[in-house]
């Protein structure tokens, strides 16, 4: 009779244990995929529910456009442009017009020396401060956005991107810089219509003479503050002042040429100008973005 052979214990723990193995690779596998399936349906929701609460930005996008197309047809070529100039015969005066007709700020402007292309402008700008004037939007329909305009010489040169808005104030004070620069645009002069092409000739080229033309324009009115007048003269009988006007810093160009009768002679500077105010940053503000050879004869 043959004895049986004993089975070794720990072959018969070894063999036991294997359906408890896989027992526990099913049961992670189960798991991993239940929290993958979870997290793209909680991704989707996420995703769907952005849509959903996304606040629409067609109305601000539809004004930042509007400023683009302003500034090609500033940009046209003289002969094509019916009215507008080649080259953009205006200044950040312009600019700054065109930025709050659509009822935004520039919050910083600048002119650089390229080597290919010449001078590039470039102007940060916050939209969506104001309401367009035609039609109603919902306020939660026009959210506040910064976009940045660069061009050079002719309409094609124009280029638009979006940029994420400065989460700062530009004093360095804290809050908010929408809120700071809502508060600016209240302080535009009280005058009708005070960034308007208007012709300077005829008024000494000194504070008080400054001063005249804004009363004389009606650019200023009796219920406006003008101080902190400080002026320099820039050549071809340009004048440029930088001033405040009810706290808020603007610049002046004037100039007794005829021909720079449908520029813009008072503004307000940028945002990141406001606290210096300087004379010079002024300056370098009136300078002409330029000039259309077919004006020139």
């Amino acid at each position: 009779m043959t004895a049986p052979v004993a089975a070794d214990p720990q072959e018969q723990r070894s063999g036991s244990g294997r359906p408890r193995e896989r027992g526990t690779w099913l049961r992670i596998l189960a798991f991993a995929v239940t929290a993958i399936v979870a997290g793209a349906v909680g991704v989707a929701g996420t995703l769907l529910q952005q849509r959903i609460d996304a606040a629409d930005t067609s109305a601000v996008d539809a004004q930042a456009a509007a400023i683009t197309a302003d500034l090609r047809a500033d940009l046209n070529a003289g002969f094509y442009s019916g009215g507008g100039t080649y080259g953009g015969r205006f200044t950040e005066g312009t600019l700054v017009a065109q930025v709050q007709a659509h009822g935004g700020v520039v919050l910083g402007a600048r002119t650089e020396r390229d080597r290919t292309a010449g001078d590039v402008h470039t102007a940060e700008v916050m939209l969506g401060l104001v309401p367009p004037l035609t039609g109603t939007v919902d306020a939660r329909a026009y959210p506040v956005r910064c976009y940045r305009y660069a061009f050079g010489v002719g309409a094609y040169s124009v280029k638009r991107s979006g940029m994420t808005c400065p989460a700062t104030r530009t004093d360095g004070s804290p809050g908010s810089l929408a809120a700071q620069m809502g508060v600016l645009l209240t302080r535009q002069p009280a005058g009708a219509f005070a960034y308007r092409p208007v012709p300077t000739q005829g008024y000494a080229h000194t504070p008080q003479g400054a001063e005249d033309f804004l009363k004389d324009r009606r650019l200023v009115t009796a219920d406006d503050t003008v101080s902190a007048v400080s002026g320099e003269a820039d050549g071809d009988g340009v004048y440029v002042l930088a001033l405040r006007i009810d706290g808020a810093c603007h610049y002046l160009r004037m100039d007794s040429s005829s021909t720079a009768s449908r520029l813009v002679p008072l503004w307000a500077a940028p945002a990141d100008e406001q606290e210096v105010c300087g004379v010079r940053q002024a300056v370098a503000a009136a300078a002409l973005y330029g000039t259309d050879p077919a004006q020139q004869g």
